[in-house]
């Protein structure tokens, strides 16, 4: 069994092919289930988030698995496969279980040491824990990363100095504005972004915040706790010209915020200047808003740019880290390797003891005459002649767990002396 990876993220695509793979959140269960129903995919996790979306599998034919999880990019969100292509990524074996490993630590987002991925990775992992498509090896691996990740914030400094995707909204709000202790935001959704936003900007002075979001409850309660005030969703355009500035993540499948609609706002505003951060994927505001003057509109990608001055130390501690998931991998890696081969030893073992056992009764049962010694010196000669034979095989097999090929020898094994596939309930 192998692990492979195939996906992208902000390195190798814009926000505009990110909005068009992702995957909703409140509707998993069933691309999780055609995932897992592809021919050469055993196990499956999908991971979508804002700058990321990755299918996770498991599978005997890593070769085979890897075209058709890219076929099923394409396919499910129905796109041109030739175009979605050439912003894919792919790794299988080691490389898989690195690439999930500085995934979960953090050391492959956009902000090195962000806290949020690892509870995106959970949340992904827990979908496929519930809808039951991650098996035996994803579960160890996911679990496995969720240790690394710890190990990594509590034996390095990539953590210190907080910064994030709403961290440098706020960074470049004090470029654009000379000071914020006269502002007021407007956060538009009650998640965890939000949330993040609006601790960053009250702490950077801003007196009011304003929260709305589709369920009103959840408003109030953000709002509460930033002494801020709740709006109806339904009614929020209306009040938009209060906002200096204004920031968006929502789950909304279409623009909520319109050319129109802002322009109307700031004519109510004087055309007094308005930030706009749409960290929504798919976005939020209709990029065409970025055409109207005094208005400044970033989304998730123009961020990049801001938080690169703050990223410098912890790059630093991103060399700790590394060498700490190459550590990490090994032992993973070896215990993926073991998980066929030691059943496969049993098996073999197995069979050729029943098959001894059978024949040393057939000739036992034929010969009456044969007494306790007999018998005791023949079950003696059968279990060193198995033993002999065995020996040669067994010995390449725990060789070959550190060759490339190594699932080759077991699958041959197998194929030869027609024996069944591990369980899936196996032990770990």
């Amino acid at each position: 069994m192998n692990v492979v990876i195939v996906g992208l993220s902000h390195k190798t695509a814009p926000v505009e092919i990110r909005e068009k793979v992702a995957f909703s959140p409140t509707a998993m269960e069933q691309p999780l289930h055609t995932l897992v129903e592809l021919p050469d995919v055993n196990e499956g996790v999908i991971v979508s988030t804002c700058n990321r979306v990755e299918l996770y599998a498991v599978s005997r034919n890593p070769d085979a698995a890897e075209q058709q999880l890219r076929r099923f990019f394409s396919s499910w969100h129905e796109l041109d496969p030739e175009e979605l292509e050439k912003h894919l990524y792919a790794f299988q074996g080691e490389e898989a279980i690195r690439h999930v490993y500085r995934v979960s630590a953090s050391l492959d987002s956009m902000v090195i040491g962000e806290p949020q991925i690892l509870g995106q990775i959970k949340t992904a992992y827990g979908y496929a824990t519930e809808f039951k498509t991650a098996g035996i090896i994803l579960n160890r691996l996911l679990h496995k990363a969720f240790s690394v990740a710890k190990r990594v914030r509590n034996e390095t400094e990539i953590a210190s100095n907080a910064v994030s995707v709403s961290f440098a909204a706020v960074e470049l709000a004090r470029k654009i504005f000379d000071t914020l202790e006269d502002k007021t935001v407007l956060l538009i959704g009650a998640g965890e972004m939000c949330e993040l936003a609006a601790k960053h900007f009250v702490t950077s002075g801003v007196p009011r915040v304003l929260v709305t979001n589709r369920t009103l409850e959840r408003a109030e309660k953000l709002a509460e706790e930033f002494n801020g005030r709740a709006i109806p969703f339904e009614t929020f355009p209306d009040q938009l010209d209060q906002a200096d500035i204004v920031l968006t993540s929502t789950g909304a499948p279409d623009y909520i915020l319109s050319r129109t609609q802002v322009d109307e706002t700031l004519k109510r505003r004087r055309n007094r200047p308005m930030f706009f951060i749409d960290i929504a994927v798919p976005r939020d505001i209709d990029p065409a808003v970025n055409k109207l003057a005094n208005v400044y509109l970033y989304d998730v990608d123009d961020l990049q740019g801001v938080v690169q001055a703050n990223l410098k130390q912890r790059q630093k501690e991103a060399k700790k880290a590394e060498a700490i998931i190459d550590d990490e991998i090994g032992q993973f890696y070896k215990w993926l390797s073991e998980l066929d081969i030691v059943p496969t030893i049993v098996a073999l073992r197995k069979q050729f003891d029943e098959i001894r056992r059978q024949e040393l009764e057939k000739t036992l049962s034929k010969n009456s005459a044969f007494g306790d010694t007999e018998r005791k010196a023949l079950e003696g000669l059968t279990n060193a002649i198995i033993n002999k034979l065995l020996h040669a095989p067994i010995a390449n097999l725990k060789r070959s767990q550190d060759d490339p090929v190594g699932d080759t020898y077991v699958d041959a094994v197998r194929a030869l002396f027609e024996l069944p596939e591990p369980g899936e309930d196996a032990e770990e």
